[in-house]
């Protein structure tokens, strides 16, 4: 590339720097270096100091960082694109990788020429600061963005796991259920058959009736199921019962005794017994299987109601009252899987007496996500993890608590976890952004977040206000 001699009329031509004099523009030209950049080239790295202010004549570079060793754009930088080390930004350090594209030219006062531009230069200095601000603001809303679709990520992934068990419960119990009632016109004809007075019909549908209202889902040990079971297969065997072994485990299921058994046979003749008993064995099978699929089909419905209350998506993106417990609870629906894969104890510590909340309450659900994320994280690799969530009021505000029993954040690092991309994760397991995007929100509700941590311990407490 041959060397190009960039005017002030050129930078004047810049949006930004349009109204800044030409002297002052000369200067910045006197005082820059000239840089040609090949493709391919890393121009800036994550951490590393900003070396000046650049301008960027022609050419593409790639701001991006890395998350599970994926690049994740975060800006892509064009002609007539200002960047680097802006006046009184506390941005010293690169945010990512800056790849060059295509073959770049650009110029770069150094920041060693900073004190001098802010001291004679002021409409210079103004415009760069101008540019500062408006990048500040672009960037926050990109990375809230990609935030917000992170969180969306870990909810899905959660709704995934969440929706996995119940769908796949459907499918299983309606293949069963076909198979079981092409199968009910052997028991019918066993029935149809037998001659039996109103009396004993009656009480058989009453006993059976009873039976089926009263049923709920016993909790045995294995043990005790199987000395139940135990028990009805001898019966049936005393008895000459067909498929013995089958009807004990069905009739356990309904916490049926031999008692039961006996007053059924109290209103059966011997021969019939038999017959009788499979086809109320054939009626318990149906029960159980639609009971499993109605059950599997409420787990559904209650986890897209989670998700659709978790996104907020049916309300406007304002602040209105909610229950704050609510976001709360349908985050940890959300994140259950991850709770459970963990053999993490969950403690809900409440304060019921808190009132409803005036929120964004997507944007906190976004807090929770990341907070609750985190401290799950953080206990990865121990036996036996607890996750404390506890809310209480002084009247006036809500103080809501994340507790988690992990290994603690290194005192050296709390006073950086809010920075942007700063990140004690693996590499490629964080992006630095979530706490910060987290703080953002939490400021947006005029609140606070704080946190304290040692080994065993580590508190997140969020802050704000009730009529926010």
């Amino acid at each position: 590339m041959q060397t190009l001699t960039v005017s002030t009329q050129w930078l004047q031509s810049l949006k930004p720097l349009n109204n800044v004099p030409e002297d002052q523009l000369q200067w910045f030209i006197d005082n820059s270096d000239y840089l040609e950049l090949e493709a391919g080239e890393i121009f800036v790295k994550p951490d590393e100091e900003l070396k000046g202010t650049t301008v960027m004549i022609d050419g593409k570079i790639m701001i991006y960082s890395l998350q599970n060793n994926v690049r994740r754009e975060l800006v892509m930088l064009e002609a007539g694109s200002i960047s680097g080390y802006l006046p009184y930004s506390r941005g010293k350090k690169g945010i990512g990788y800056g790849e060059v594209v295509e073959n770049t030219r650009l110029i770069m006062l150094r920041k060693e020429k900073m004190m001098e531009m802010i001291k004679n230069h002021f409409e210079l200095t103004q415009a760069l600061v101008h540019v500062m601000n408006d990048r500040v603001r672009e960037f926050a809303f990109i990375q809230q963005q990609n935030e917000k679709m992170m969180a969306l990520g870990k909810v899905a992934a959660g709704l995934a796991h969440e929706l996995n068990n119940p769908a796949s419960a459907i499918v299983r119990d309606s293949v069963s259920l076909k198979k079981h009632l092409q199968m009910q016109p052997d028991a019918f004809r066993n029935v149809i058959g037998l001659q039996m007075d109103v009396e004993n019909m009656d009480a058989i549908a009453k006993k059976l009736f009873r039976i089926l209202s009263e049923a709920e889902c016993p909790v045995f040990t294995l043990k005790q199921r199987a000395e139940r079971e135990e028990k009805l297969i001898d019966w049936f065997d005393e008895h000459e019962i067909e498929n013995g072994d089958e009807m004990a485990e069905t009739f356990t299921d309904f916490s049926m005794t031999t008692d039961d058994l006996d007053e059924f046979k109290s209103h059966i003749a011997t021969k019939d017994l038999s017959g009788v008993l499979n086809w109320i064995n054939s009626i318990l099978v149906t029960e159980k299987m639609v009971d499993d699929i109605l059950e599997a089909s409420d787990r559904i419905s209650n986890l897209v109601k989670s998700i659709k209350n978790f996104t907020h998506m049916d309300r406007a993106h304002d602040k209105q009252y909610a229950n704050i417990h609510d976001g709360i609870n349908n985050t940890l629906t959300m994140l259950g899987y991850k709770i459970r894969k963990g053999n993490i104890d969950l403690v809900k510590d409440y304060d019921e007496s808190i009132p409803p909340v005036k929120a964004m309450i997507g944007e906190l659900n976004q807090v929770w996500t990341n907070l609750i994320d985190n401290a799950i994280d953080a206990m990865e690799g121990i036996p036996k993890g607890t996750l404390t969530i506890k809310t209480v009021t002084d009247g006036k505000s809500v103080f809501v608590s994340i507790i988690d029993s992990g290994a603690g954040i290194p005192q050296d690092t709390l006073t950086r976890i809010f920075e942007p991309f700063y990140t004690t994760k693996p590499i490629g397991k964080g992006t630095g952004m979530g706490l910060e995007v987290v703080q953002r929100i939490v400021q947006q509700h005029r609140g606070s977040i704080k946190v304290k941590s040692e080994p065993g311990h580590t508190e997140f407490v969020v802050c704000f206000p009730i009529n926010g």
